[in-house]
C-alpha cells in the first residue's frame, strides 16, 4: 500500500514541554524558527490570479509571493467543495472516509476533540496557534448552540486563538465567533437557527424579494440579513450580526493583530478569507477597482488582505523568516447563489484558465489550484510542475517540525517537504486523489487521470485523460487504453478499501 501511516501520539509523550520540542525544529533556536501562515482562499480558480495568467484582475501581493517563492502548476485540493478540503488539510485524512460533505451552520464539530491536527502539531512544537476566517467544519455537539461557550470548539482541535465565521457567508448564522463565543451577543436576544423551517420574524428572500439588495439564485432565499437572503433561517443575535461589506476588513485586522501579538514567538496562523465565495460584497473602496466586475473586485480585495499580512511581517521584521502557503479550497463557480452580475461582467476574464469543469466537479477546474510556497530565507524562487495534493501538507509539516513521536491510527497524508521547499520537482508517490461533494473519487497518477462515471452530474461514462498532452481534458481515452483505466480504478479501490472511521 502506498499510503504512509502517520498516527496519533502516545499520551505518555504529550507531557513533553513545548519549549523542548520547539528547540528540535530544524535544529534552530526559538528566535530562528520560522513562522508559518497558511492562506486558504475560497473558490479562487486556477486562472484568477495574475501570476497564473489573469490580466483583468490585479493581484500584485499574491504575485509577489509567486515571484519570490515557488509557483506550483499541478497542485490539487483534496476535494472540489470546501468542507471536505478543509477537513483534509487540517487532519491529513481524506474526508470521504467520514462521508463528510458541505456542512450547514448548525452542524456539530467534524474533527474529534483531541485529535492530532495540523494546529496541534505546531502547538506541540512550541508555536502559538491561531485561526482567523471561515471555519465551516462544524461546532459543538448535536445542533450547535450559539448562546454559550461552544464545546467542542476550535480550542479542542489545537487553536489557542480563533476569530471565525462559523460556516459560509451565504449561510446563517451571520455572526463572528472569538475563542468559541459569539462576538457582541445580547443574552436577551438569543440566536435560534433552523435549516428546515422558518424561525423568528425576519423576512425571507422568497417572501419579500422587494427587500433584497442582491437577488438570489438556487435556494438562497431564506432569512434576509443585510439585504441578502441566506441558506437557512435565523432569529435573534441582532447586535452580533456582521456587515458583509466589512467582513474582509474585520478578518484581516484580526489576522494582523494575531501576528503583532505573537511576533516574539513562533506562530502558526491558518488564515481563511471568505473571498471570493458568494455573496460577493467587496468594501466600497474596491467596488469598480478591477476590469472584471464584482468578481474581479472581490479578488482584488483578497489581494489587499494578503498585502496587509506582508506589510505587518515587514514591520515586525518577520518577513524573511515566515513561511507562507497560498492556495484555494476548490475551483470557481461564477454564478451559483446570487444574481450579482459577475458572469455578465467578467469582460473576458477566465477564472478556470480554460480548464474543464469547475466547483463540485472532478474535472481539472474543480480541484487544480493556484498554490504558492514562499519563505524568502530558505526557499529559492522557481516553478514546480510536480503533481502535488495539498493533503500532503500535514505530513510535510510533521516532518518539518521533527515530530518523531510514536503513532497509532492511519492517515492519508504523505511527506512532500522537499517538494514544498523546492528541493525536488517530483513527489515520490506521484499519486493524487480528489473527491466531489458526493464522495465520488478520481485519481491522477503521473500524466494520467481517471474519473469514474458520476451519475449525480449526468456523467454516464468513465474518463481517462493524458494530462501531459491534454490539460483541458478534451479527449477521453478510456476505450483506447482500457488497461490503464482498469489500473487506476484498481488504485482507487486499493486506497479506499483498507480503513474507514
Amino acid at each position: 500500500m502506498i499510503m504512509t501511516c502517520i498516527k496519533n501520539p502516545f499520551s505518555s509523550l504529550l507531557g513533553l514541554s513545548a519549549a523542548v520540542l520547539s528547540q528540535a525544529v530544524v535544529g534552530q533556536s526559538p528566535a530562528q524558527i520560522p513562522n508559518v501562515i497558511i492562506i486558504l482562499t475560497d473558490d479562487i480558480g486556477y486562472g484568477d490570479i495574475g501570476c497564473y495568467g489573469a490580466e483583468l484582475v490585479k493581484t500584485p501581493n499574491i504575485d509577489r509571493l509567486a515571484a519570490e517563492g515557488i509557483r506550483f502548476t499541478n497542485a490539487y485540493a483534496p476535494a472540489s467543495t470546501c468542507t471536505p478540503t478543509r477537513y483534509s488539510l487540517l487532519t491529513g485524512k481524506y474526508a470521504w472516509r467520514t462521508s463528510l460533505g458541505v456542512m450547514n451552520g448548525d452542524a456539530p464539530m467534524s474533527i474529534k476533540p483531541g485529535a492530532l491536527t495540523m494546529p496541534a502539531l505546531f502547538k506541540q512544537a512550541g508555536y502559538k496557534t491561531g485561526c482567523v476566517g471561515k471555519w465551516h467544519l462544524g461546532l459543538g455537539e448535536g445542533r450547535t448552540n450559539y448562546n454559550r461557550l461552544i464545546e467542542p470548539g476550535l480550542k479542542g482541535v489545537g487553536f489557542e486563538y480563533s476569530f471565525i465565521i462559523p460556516a459560509t457567508n451565504d449561510r446563517v448564522p451571520c455572526v463572528f465567533l472569538e475563542n468559541d463565543m459569539v462576538v457582541g451577543l445580547d443574552p436577551n436576544d438569543p440566536i435560534e437557527l433552523c435549516y428546515e423551517k422558518k424561525v423568528g420574524n425576519r423576512p425571507t428572500g422568497q417572501d419579500n424579494p422587494e427587500l433584497l439588495k442582491l437577488a438570489y439564485l438556487n435556494g438562497h432565499d431564506h432569512t434576509i440579513i443585510n439585504g441578502i437572503s441566506r441558506i437557512g433561517y435565523m432569529s435573534g443575535g441582532t447586535d452580533a450580526l456582521w456587515v458583509d461589506e466589512t467582513i474582509s476588513d474585520t478578518l484581516t485586522a484580526k489576522a494582523v493583530e494575531f501576528i503583532r501579538k505573537n511576533a516574539q514567538d513562533p506562530f502558526f496562523l491558518y488564515f481563511t478569507p471568505v473571498n471570493i465565495h458568494e455573496p460577493r460584497t467587496p468594501g466600497s473602496r474596491f467596488v469598480g477597482s478591477s476590469s472584471a466586475g464584482v468578481y474581479g473586485d472581490f479578488i482584488q480585495e483578497l489581494d489587499w488582505s494578503v498585502g496587509e499580512l506582508l506589510k505587518v511581517l515587514e514591520e515586525t521584521g518577520l518577513n524573511n523568516n515566515t513561511w507562507i502557503i497560498f492556495t484555494s479550497d476548490n475551483g470557481p463557480e461564477v454564478a451559483e447563489g446570487y444574481r450579482d452580475g459577475a458572469l455578465e461582467n467578467l469582460n473576458g476574464h477566465d477564472p478556470k484558465a480554460g480548464l474543464r469543469g469547475g466547483k463540485y466537479t472532478l474535472f481539472e477546474a474543480g480541484t487544480k489550484m493556484p498554490f504558492i510556497s514562499w519563505w524568502p530565507q530558505e526557499i529559492k524562487p522557481g516553478v514546480s510542475n510536480a503533481p502535488f495534493g495539498f493533503i500532503d501538507l500535514f505530513a510535510s509539516f510533521s516532518n518539518f517540525l521533527k515530530n518523531d513521536l510514536k503513532y497509532s491510527g492511519t492517515y492519508d497524508s504523505r511527506d512532500a517537504l522537499e517538494v514544498l521547499q523546492g528541493k525536488k520537482n517530483q513527489t515520490a508517490h506521484n499519486e493524487v486523489l480528489i473527491q466531489d461533494n458526493a464522495g465520488n473519487i478520481a485519481i491522477r497518477l503521473g500524466k494520467w487521470k481517471y474519473i469514474p462515471a458520476v451519475s449525480n452530474f449526468g456523467q454516464d461514462q468513465d474518463y481517462l485523460f493524458n494530462l501531459k498532452k491534454d490539460v483541458y481534458e478534451t479527449e477521453n481515452l478510456i476505450e483506447r487504453n482500457v488497461k490503464m483505466g482498469e489500473k487506476l480504478k484498481g488504485r482507487i479501490h486499493a486506497i479506499t478499501a483498507p480503513w474507514k472511521y
